[in-house]
């Protein structure tokens, strides 16, 4: 089973003209996304290849994983709430 690639975008559509200026600005955040990037490809090489990893392995790749993305999406949702750009309170921003 070939399992679908977990881009940034492709996760939040929301922020995709953000993420690539943020990317460019702020080092912490460009860390965070290629550490996150490297996440992704490392999960997908084990789940698509059939690598044998323990269960316990692999969910915890995909639970540091998660916590990255949480972190990028709230870096996201501040920057987009600084600039005045804020869509209301059903982001999470507020």
């Amino acid at each position: 089973m070939t399992v679908s690639h977990h881009t940034l975008i492709g996760d939040m559509p929301e922020y995709k003209d953000l993420i690539p200026a943020l990317k460019t600005t702020n080092g912490h955040f460009a860390k965070l996304m290629t550490d996150y990037d490297d996440l992704t490809r490392e999960i997908e090489k084990i789940e698509n290849n059939g690598i044998n990893t323990s269960d316990e392995a692999n969910e915890a790749l995909k639970v540091r994983r998660v916590k990255l993305k949480d972190e990028l999406a709230g870096m996201l949702a501040a920057e987009k709430n600084k600039d005045g750009d804020c869509c209301g309170s059903s982001c999470g921003c507020h």
